[in-house]
């Protein structure tokens, strides 16, 4: 994520392009890395490219990932399913995206994520949004949330899980391992959450936040999706 001195960047650009109609996300990498529902997968080839790439070590961590993923879905508790998949990923070091891939702002897959053991926020919380799905969570009460971290007066992303359409979310977040509800998180300030269903302004509060579009018009969640090898399809409401 780029930051500003003074903090965020706006999403206006973002909301000029935005249209009225449901996302609806197909994983369709079949070729070497498949997310369902209960069903991470690898083919060998994605393992032996990253093992060379990356080292034996990073081969481990894609089926350390698969493991954990199986067993999260297997969890009855919704608590403990949050704190697995939050600790597993927290594990990875924090890296700004210029210093690891040489761009000012680079969103990874979680495959990215794992296979460098580094990434900053937005790729922990692409990772733990898309494994909680993978594990049978609805999408629509996850949304990764675009916020400033009020303590450091910079730009920040986490993932927050809303249990109930009304409930105060819980916030999975890599600066801070303890998953909190939203108001004990006085530090962070929300400006921002979307997931594959939309983009919100202000959407800690749902009944104060302000439906703007989709999220289809940020480039990076796109350009994201591309490389995980998601195809995105619009459908109108109706159907």
């Amino acid at each position: 994520m780029s930051y500003t001195r003074t903090g965020y960047i706006s999403c206006a650009s973002a909301s000029s392009t935005l249209r009225s109609k449901t996302l609806i996300v197909l994983i369709l990498w079949a070729a070497l890395f498949t997310i369902s529902v209960n069903a991470i997968e690898f083919k060998s080839k994605l393992l032996d490219v990253v093992e060379s790439k990356f080292g034996y070590d990073a081969r481990l961590r894609l089926l350390s990932w698969k493991s954990t993923a199986t067993q999260v879905a297997e969890l009855t508790s919704e608590q403990a399913q949050l704190k697995v998949v939050n600790d597993f990923f927290n594990k990875a070091r924090f890296v700004d995206d210029y210093t690891l891939w040489g761009k000012e702002d680079y969103w990874a897959t979680p495959v990215e994520l794992l296979a460098k053991n580094a990434g900053d926020c937005e790729d922990y919380a692409i990772a733990k949004f898309f494994t909680l799905i993978d594990a049978g969570f609805d999408e629509s009460k996850l949304q990764i949330s675009y916020v400033k971290a009020l303590e450091l007066n910079q730009a920040h992303m986490v993932l927050a899980y809303y249990p109930a359409p009304d409930a105060e979310p819980l916030i999975l977040d890599n600066l801070n391992h303890e998953i909190l509800p939203a108001t004990q998180r006085t530090d962070l300030e929300p400006v921002y959450s979307f997931n594959g269903l939309g983009l919100w302004l202000n959407r800690f509060e749902r009944e104060n936040s302000k439906r703007i579009g989709e999220a289809s018009a940020m480039d990076e969640w796109n350009d994201m999706l591309r490389r995980q090898g998601i195809l995105m399809l619009k459908r109108d409401e109706t159907l």
